[in-house]
């Protein structure tokens, strides 16, 4: 059964102040691992950026959506599409019972399936989303959840069950996997990071499933 999976991270003796800069670095190496040696891409870019107050009952307060096609390298009007950019913006007033929210995509390898036929696996841009918590959003969850956490979506593209996977699967699977850890470990080395979890909204161990899963591909 699908599963969320998501990317805790906690830092040092972190303060609230340092947050924008927390997410940028995050945000960051995201990017390297997403445009994959294209420095012009796309996926370098901010799709979109919300804020929301108290907890995720509540309504965001500051949403913007940024159009990103091939006029984002020119044009000055997706300038605020930046990293840099977005996250200042979002963060121009900080407080700590609000979280900050930004979309980004990359490439993963998606299967899809139409009736009783079998599953036809297609490169496609897939949302993440990178979120920095203030202290006291949604009764201090960040505590659980870190100071940062990398929401990935369902973990479809990383993990499904054996008997789905035949060749060609596994082949793609491993690339997803590859791209997944390859991030992960981006984040520990350059991020200044105290800790990190790889976790899974049912609780399952997936780190010890997705390097069980590759040393299976392999």
């Amino acid at each position: 059964m699908a599963d969320q999976l998501y990317l805790s991270l906690w830092y040092p003796n972190f303060r609230f102040q340092s947050l924008p800069v927390a997410l940028t670095g995050a945000m960051r190496q995201f990017a390297v691992i997403a445009r994959d040696g294209d420095a012009k891409s796309e996926l370098s870019r901010v799709v979109a950026a919300s804020v929301y107050p108290i907890d995720w009952t509540e309504s965001p307060i500051y949403q913007r959506i940024y159009v990103i096609d091939e006029r984002a390298q020119e044009s000055p009007d997706t300038e605020g599409s930046k990293i840099e950019n977005a996250v200042a913006e979002a963060t121009e007033q900080l407080h700590e019972d609000q979280a900050y929210e930004f979309e980004m995509r990359w490439m993963l390898w998606v299967p899809e399936t139409a009736g009783d036929l079998d599953a036809v696996w297609r490169l496609e841009p897939t949302k993440v989303r990178i979120i920095g918590f203030g202290p006291d959003f949604d009764a201090n969850s960040y505590e659980q959840n870190g100071h940062i956490r990398v929401d990935f979506g369902l973990d479809t593209p990383w993990v499904l069950e054996d008997e789905d996977v035949d060749a060609d699967a596994t082949k793609y699977i491993k690339q997803n996997v590859e791209k997944l850890l390859a991030f992960t470990l981006s984040v520990e080395k350059h991020c200044g990071i105290s800790s990190r979890l790889l976790w899974t909204e049912s609780g399952e161990p997936l780190a010890e499933k997705l390097i069980a899963r590759l040393q299976r591909l392999n």
